[in-house]
């Protein structure tokens, strides 16, 4: 398992629904193109998860 995860905002969260506006804002991520370094575990995998076309995702060892 992946120690964590570089998350990057590539697609607006216009047209999202608030559940996911929501998501990516617990996510540590306000604007495009922001990048921020999450901790590898069941919560934030499924965070991941919700609103994976919104996001480009990198694994950090």
């Amino acid at each position: 398992m992946a120690k964590s995860f570089k998350v990057k905002l590539i697609k607006s969260t216009i047209g999202a629904t608030k559940d996911q506006k929501d998501t990516v804002r617990c996510l540590g991520l306000k604007k495009l193109q922001q990048e921020k370094t999450i901790a590898d575990n069941p919560a934030n995998r499924g965070q991941i998860f919700k609103v994976q076309h919104l996001l480009e995702v990198t694994v950090e060892k």
